[in-house]
């Protein structure tokens, strides 16, 4: 980096640290980032870069393997280096404007294979530690995950039944409606919905309300913890981790990968993702058609592993 190079941008980094009392890791990031950005541009001054030469540069960090988060910072960065150096007359333009890093991977979310998913949230304990009362909840509440796709806070919010608010309790946001073999469930939004639930999912709350004991903080809540409260999304969490390993899942299991396991296999049979997008609450179909790509990476498999020429290499 040329003399006049390494001034203007120790002189950045001190604003940094001065003026936007960014901490020192912040800082050290920064500095790494316009090291890179010296690298690339070579005997070039900051005024002489141009937009096409930071568009070339994003090609190369890219081909490096560098991914799209890691050169969106990169270049959040160069941008707001290039906006400093203009107020102080430094550069006419910034060359950074308008350049957009490459497009990140769309991640698939993650569900388990059918027998994997009915494997864990059968019983599997010895049938006297089955019946213990913690027990019967984990086991309702997670048939119920995988039965219904609810959110983990959808459960934990879920009631005996529907209750009018009362002195000290509001309305129930979410309940069980036993005769009609549903849950009424309040999601993202304030949305209401209603889902269906499974008979194995339905034994396994019948089960549970046989040993239930009323809360202790006065809630009508359907699933109560040993202390006699609401069950929180974060013991829900944990109760499924040490289930899983217990079980010898394949993978790391969390409430989310139930509600996508539940997604993908509903699709898989019904093919309707309309229907799958309703009993999600999922506001628009976009947020739903991930769920068509799992589909597709199950039925490659299938293919993988069933098709004679997909064998030959």
């Amino acid at each position: 980096m040329s003399a006049a190079k390494l001034e203007s941008a120790d002189a950045y980094l001190s604003h940094l640290a001065t003026q936007r009392k960014l901490s020192m890791h912040t800082v050290a990031a920064y500095r790494r980032d316009l090291q890179e950005l010296a690298r690339l541009s070579g005997d070039k001054d900051w005024a002489a870069l141009t937009h096409f030469d930071v568009r070339r540069f994003t090609a190369q960090l890219h081909a490096r393997g560098l991914d799209a988060r890691s050169i969106a910072r990169k270049l959040s960065g160069w941008r707001g280096f290039f906006e400093w150096l203009g107020r102080q007359g430094g550069v006419s333009a910034n060359p950074v404007e308008g350049v957009k890093p490459p497009k990140r991977a769309k991640t698939l979310p993650k569900a388990l294979s059918v027998d994997d998913a009915v494997n864990l949230v059968a019983p599997s304990t010895p049938r006297a530690e089955a019946n213990a009362p913690a027990r019967l909840c984990d086991r309702a509440m997670f048939e119920l995950l995988y039965s219904s796709g609810l959110r983990v806070s959808e459960l934990s919010g879920l009631d005996v039944h529907y209750r009018k608010a009362e002195a000290g309790h509001p309305a129930s946001l979410g309940w069980l409606e036993r005769e009609n073999a549903e849950v009424v469930v309040t999601g993202k939004g304030g949305k209401m919905r209603r889902v269906p639930v499974g008979s194995a999912a339905m034994a396994a709350i019948d089960a549970w309300l046989t040993v239930r004991q009323a809360p202790s903080d006065g809630s009508n809540a359907l699933f109560v913890s040993e202390r006699g409260t609401r069950i929180s999304p974060r013991v829900v969490q944990m109760r499924l981790k040490a289930h899983s390993l217990a079980a010898g899942a394949p993978v790391h299991v969390h409430p989310h990968m139930l509600r996508h396991s539940f997604a993908s296999h509903v699709l898989q049979s019904s093919g309707d993702l309309r229907a799958v997008q309703e009993m999600l609450g999922h506001a628009s179909i976009t947020s739903t058609q991930v769920y068509t790509a799992l589909d597709f990476q199950h039925l490659a498999l299938v293919y993988d592993k069933a098709h004679p020429r997909a064998k030959i290499k």
